[in-house]
């Protein structure tokens, strides 16, 4: 077997039993080694950005400005993150004792799961194989990476880059396309993470369930905008705009749809237009900051959503399936039946639907699959308030959009149908740990230990639970053996 990838199913035993056998030996355990596995990742992007440019522009067009940020820049923060924290992150936390207890070191240690696998996704094909790896390998795990074969030009790349630059013995890079991941899911694992669709998903659950195998899925769904109330309108455009049409579009977190009155649609809609042709000129097409739609498959299904959908469309609209263009869209009159409203858009494409009320809204949002983002804007605390207590999601952000999964101090991960389980920073080196209960005794205390041994008496079990209950007032507490 190359290092680009995998020929059949034996070579695959082969990679996870050479990976398990690394694991088995203890080699990932010292922090000095999960430091040095960091650190040369960060010699990867050092090393090969111009590359890593090359390769997302191939497969999205991703302009480069782009590519920085949200593959790139996020990728190494996280790992800036991670170094500077791991050596505290490692650290038993200590927790509190009874009078039973009193002489034990009682302490959660944090360990590594075994080998883990991660399954990428190609609208971020860099960042969403490499920032969950930055969690597993912080944790002390062994890991085999499955880039999308969709994104082909950052899948070759992987393949390539991460042997160079990282333990082969411990980490490996599969290539292939349904088939392999199919295959690949036959095997134990100790963890396995997922990025992309809900139907996928379901499949991963299936085959995680017959080794009883954890899982992490991050997936998308229907990420609303709730406009309402008073606002800078002009910079509301703006900022819905880049969120929306970053990547064309294809983000599990961009606006998915808008919620607003009449009047702040009419209000919000010359406001967009002046974004748009701000942003991409007056044709987009042409302009280097757009980019494209991912495959001609991908491309069509927009299409075609586009064509069934009851709404009009007051800006954009044009398409090129040889170049794999869509305009920038927006449509208005869309009704909830729409066929843009039934599965989540992922491409330049922004319905707006009308509410009369805050309690619509958010009754809208609540009728519906709890959503990975839910964005609210409106210069009133109160509206933003409401919006966040009164719904769930998987992240929130107020007066702008996608920049909160930016932050590698905050959890990144869905809630119901958009997922389960989170990462990112200490999140991330979390998902990836066990946390062990432990308590370390010594042989004191043997004449309050009698009070737990047969035969058993009515006084030995009143002095037992006084010394095994939490001391708080107006609470008589629980004994804990």
């Amino acid at each position: 077997m190359s290092n680009t990838g995998v020929v059949d199913m034996e070579s695959q035993k082969q990679v996870l039993e050479r990976v398990r056998g690394a694991f088995r030996s203890g080699v990932t355990l010292p922090v000095k080694f999960r430091l040095t596995q960091l650190e040369a990742m960060m010699s990867l992007f050092e090393d090969n950005e111009t590359l890593i440019l090359e390769a997302m522009h191939k497969d999205l067009a991703k302009p480069k400005f782009e590519a920085v940020l949200s593959e790139i820049d996020m990728v190494v923060n996280d790992l800036c993150y991670t170094i500077s924290n791991l050596q505290s992150w490692i650290q038993p936390t200590y927790v509190g004792t009874n009078l039973a207890t009193k002489l034990d070191d009682c302490f959660v240690r944090r360990e590594p799961l075994g080998v883990v696998l991660i399954i990428g996704a190609w609208n971020y094909p860099l960042q969403l194989i490499l920032s969950p790896l930055i969690g597993a390998i912080a944790a002390g795990n062994c890991a085999i990476l499955k880039p999308s074969e969709i994104s082909r030009a950052t899948e070759k790349l992987l393949s390539e880059l991460i042997p160079k630059y990282l333990s082969q013995e411990c980490y490996a890079v599969i290539c292939g396309g349904a088939e392999e991941t199919k295959t690949l899911l036959e095997n134990r694992f100790d963890h396995i993470f997922y990025t992309g669709s809900q139907s996928v998903a379901r499949c991963i659950l299936q085959a995680a369930a017959v080794h009883l195998t954890p899982v992490t899925l991050e997936l998308g769904g229907k990420c609303p905008c709730l406009i309402y109330g008073r606002l800078d309108m002009k910079a509301a455009a703006k900022r819905l705009v880049w969120a929306k049409f970053f990547n064309a579009g294809q983000s599990c977190v961009a606006p998915d749809y808008v919620l607003c009155t009449a009047e702040t649609r009419d209000m919000l809609l010359p406001f967009v237009k002046e974004a748009l042709d701000s942003f991409y000129g007056s044709e987009p097409q042409q302009s280097p900051d757009m980019g494209r739609i991912v495959t001609d498959r991908h491309w069509d299904r927009l299409v075609e959503l586009l064509k069934k959908s009851e709404g009009k469309i007051v800006i954009g609209g044009e398409s090129d399936k040889k170049t794999r263009y869509i305009a920038p869209t927006v449509l208005v009159d869309v009704k909830e039946s729409d066929a843009l409203m039934q599965e989540e858009i992922f491409g330049p494409i922004l319905p707006i639907l009308i509410i009369k009320s805050l309690d619509e809204g958010i009754n809208f949002i609540n009728e519906r699959e709890k959503p990975l983002a839910l964005y609210a804007f409106s210069d009133e605390s109160q509206v933003v308030t409401t919006v966040l207590e009164r719904t769930s999601s998987g992240g929130f952000c107020s007066n702008d959009g996608i920049v909160h999964m930016s932050l590698s101090g905050l959890p990144f991960g869905g809630v119901g149908a958009s997922g389960m389980g989170n990462y990112h920073g200490r999140w991330g080196f979390e998902t990836f740990s066990h946390k062990r209960g432990c308590m370390l005794r010594g042989w004191g205390l043997e004449r309050v230990n009698v009070l737990r041994y047969p035969p058993y008496t009515e006084s030995n079990l009143s002095w037992l639970r006084w010394a095994t209950t939490s001391k708080k007032k107006g609470w008589a507490g629980c004994s804990v053996m």
